[in-house]
């Protein structure tokens, strides 16, 4: 027997994702935004990495029963309007996972943690 979902695709059963796959499609979302320099991977980082499976290089993922919570904490290069990156990185993430996975997303938090400045040559 088979089931329609949403998106009109018939199935006959259930589709389950490895976390790893949402954290790689968050991770390259996130990235592709102009002004971001990196996702933070700083000491704190580590240690949630040790204690969490559900972390991964500057991403976090929390989940309840029908919700998904994205945390994102990245660095911004110098000259660029972080709320405006930070906005730009929601919106990416949001659409890259919908057209991706179909995986609804009830919170995208974006955390800047740093400014990284151009260095100066001698």
């Amino acid at each position: 027997m088979s089931l329609e979902s949403k998106n009109g695709y018939k199935t006959k059963g259930n589709v389950v994702y490895d976390k790893s796959i949402l954290l790689s499609v968050i991770n390259l979302a996130a990235k592709e935004i102009a002004g971001v320099s990196s996702l933070s991977d700083n000491f704190g980082s580590a240690i949630k990495k040790w204690f969490s499976n559900n972390y991964y290089e500057g991403v976090k993922l929390t989940y309840d029963k029908d919700n998904l919570i994205v945390d994102v904490y990245l660095n911004v290069f110098y000259g660029y309007n972080v709320s405006e990156i930070a906005y730009r990185v929601q919106e990416n993430i949001k659409n890259s996972l919908s057209a991706m996975i179909d995986i609804d997303i009830n919170k995208i938090n974006v955390h800047v943690l740093d400014v990284e400045f151009p260095k100066e040559e001698d």
